[in-house]
């Protein structure tokens, strides 16, 4: 079946199919289920065999970074360590690359009871970390040499980021996991002293690092096994011809803002603007880096992760690219975070607020190139930019782009998630590079021919998708469809496609039928790129994430162990996305005579 796809997506000129799914939504077999999922498992790997059967050429994985316990978010992980979570308990077990490190009887213990369903986050947190600590024990103890020897290369190798993320998690440990906010001023300030405190803290440090070094290296141990997970998994999905694009978050965790708090500026915080999406915004209340710093630690800092990222992906996306191009920000001691969002201002493009004095010193914008008739959050708040100051925009992107050229990476395997908002100097700034958009097809207003969600407006860089992580999975969409709804979907649909008067009328009886030919659209617009969202594809009608909310139920959706046979018995059943018959009317919208129609539908 490959090889069928592959030749539909050429004749296309589809380059890029991704399958989008985070770790913790990954499959695991019953006796490897710790309560989360992880690309490493056996059932991942089923998984990546089973995406290229189906014709994806690489697979968009969120971040990896390390979560507490309480907060599971993957945007509020850290930017360099791993979520120690990935470390499979096949890899521990007999034969596998760490067997040694932990007893039987933990290995017997750690699966949970009833495998799949929802994930449970704080179990797996509690299994990952004490399979950390029980080997990093053994390790003592004299097991295991060889890795020994990898462990203390990995602590040198990587000590610009250990180091710090390794003696924050000590010094939470130790103080109960206070905020690092609410910790003694000069432990607080460790790595960002006030004038006159640099000599104490250069020699705090290391005190500490002696005083925590189990600690420590109990920490360098788990980062040495999630690295290595890591590696097995991109060798897996290079020998499947996949390519593995990580998930280059805009926000920091708290060990970040800790470690790396000279890079951000102190008075002010990142936030979404009101959009269509948002109206009210969302107050992430994400450090923006400094503009006094965008020469100095604070682009060392994007080029240290762009680095790092090149060396695990083959390529990238961008979330949220604004926030290094033309970040919201407010302020950050705010009494009401959400008041204070929706009268926020962009970082570079207020000369002049009444209301953010502190900010005109880092415009870029002047006040005769802005719209003050609009909202300040509006698209068209700045009117025009010469390209001098499109070039002062486009500082953190040159950095990356120059980074991954430097890793012999094409700039066109970044990807932007610029979604309802697409302000002047952020469109400037991709049109500089030769960067699209995401385009999320489902948010399409169809009464709106100019609306950017619609696959008519969409250019040969642009992303497109039915949805995304933050979005309602496009079965759970339709089935919400009102009758006048569905009609405007389908006769778009009809019109956009071709249908045949009989293919036309099966979109009104048959959910799976519509879904197919929604997504059937992606493949007959410009896009050279298409990325589809597991839940999606698999007819899941759960949500993964609401975002800008703080609940129980998001971030824990997971696929079966048995995702193929659900995947044929549902296609059946036209109850997911039907990726042959997709591919087989988006050919027959552009007339295609190769053939690959018929054989499409015959499989």
């Amino acid at each position: 079946m490959s090889a069928l796809i592959d030749a539909a997506l050429a004749e296309l000129g589809v380059r890029r199919m991704l399958l989008a799914i985070h770790d913790v939504s990954f499959p695991s077999d019953p006796e490897e289920d710790i309560g989360r999922g992880s690309p490493s498992t056996a059932a991942a790997q089923r998984l990546f065999a089973f995406a290229r059967e189906l014709g994806f050429t690489g697979i968009q994985l969120g971040p990896q970074g390390q979560t507490t316990r309480e907060n599971p978010s993957p945007y509020d992980g850290t930017i360099f360590s791993r979520h120690i979570g990935s470390i499979s308990l096949g890899a521990l077990r007999a034969g596998g690359a760490f067997s040694g490190l932990v007893s039987d009887e933990t290995l017997a213990t750690a699966p949970l009871e009833h495998a799949g369903g929802p994930a449970q986050h704080g179990r797996a947190y509690d299994v990952a970390h004490g399979i950390v600590e029980e080997a990093h024990d053994r390790l003592a103890a004299g097991a295991r040499p060889d890795l020994q020897a990898a462990l203390a290369r990995f602590r040198e190798t990587h000590a610009h980021w250990l180091d710090s993320d390794a003696l924050f998690a000590a010094l939470c440990a130790s103080r109960g996991g206070v905020s690092f906010r609410h910790w003694p001023d000069d432990d607080a300030r460790l790595w960002n002293p006030a004038p006159g405190e640099q000599a104490h803290a250069a020699a705090r440090i290391p005190e500490l690092m002696q005083v925590h070094a189990r600690a420590i290296d109990r920490y360098a141990l788990g980062q040495l096994l999630a690295h290595e997970e890591h590696a097995r998994v991109r060798i897996t999905c290079s020998q499947h011809g996949l390519a593995l694009y990580g998930d280059f978050q805009v926000g920091y965790s708290e060990a970040d803002k800790w470690a790396h708090a000279r890079s951000f500026l102190p008075e002010y915080v990142m936030g979404a603007p009101p959009s269509r999406t948002n109206p009210d915004g969302q107050p992430w209340n994400y450090p923006v880096l400094d503009p006094d710093q965008l020469d100095g630690a604070a682009r060392a800092l994007v080029i240290a992760r762009v680095d790092k990222a090149f060396a695990e992906y083959d390529s990238l996306r961008l979330d949220h690219p604004h926030g290094l191009v033309c970040p919201w920000v407010y302020r950050a001691q705010a009494a009401d975070p959400a008041d204070a969002v929706r009268m926020g201002a962009r970082l570079f493009e207020s000369p002049d607020l009444p209301d953010h004095p502190a900010l005109a010193r880092f415009a870029i914008a002047r006040p005769d190139q802005l719209d003050l008739s609009r909202a300040r959050y509006s698209d068209e708040w700045v009117s025009s930019l010469g390209d001098e100051q499109v070039s002062r925009y486009a500082v953190l992107f040159d950095a990356i782009a120059a980074t991954a050229e430097r890793h012999g990476r094409s700039r066109a395997d970044l990807s932007c998630e610029v979604l309802s908002t697409m302000p002047l100097p952020l469109h400037r700034v991709l049109q500089r590079f030769g960067l699209g958009r995401w385009r999320v097809t489902q948010k399409a207003d169809l009464a709106n021919p100019r609306d950017v969600y619609r696959t008519e407006n969409v250019e040969p860089a642009d992303w497109v998708m039915l949805g995304n992580h933050d979005t309602a999975p496009v079965f759970t969409l339709i089935r919400g469809f009102s009758a006048e709804k569905r009609a405007a979907w389908i006769a778009h649909l009809t019109q956009r496609l071709a249908l045949a008067p009989d293919v036309a009328a099966s979109l009104a009886t048959s959910n799976g039928r519509l879904a197919t030919a929604m997504l059937a659209e992606l493949f007959v617009c410009r896009s050279e790129n298409v990325s589809i969202f597991f839940a999606d594809l698999f007819g899941i009608e759960e949500r993964f994430n609401a975002p800008g909310t703080v609940s129980e139920e998001n971030w824990r959706l997971r696929l079966p162990a048995d995702f193929a046979v659900q995947y044929g018995r549902d296609r059946a059943r036209e109850h997911v996305l039907d990726l042959p018959l997709a591919l087989a009317l988006a050919l027959t919208a552009r007339g295609s005579q190769s053939g690959l129609v018929e054989r499409l539908r015959a499989g």
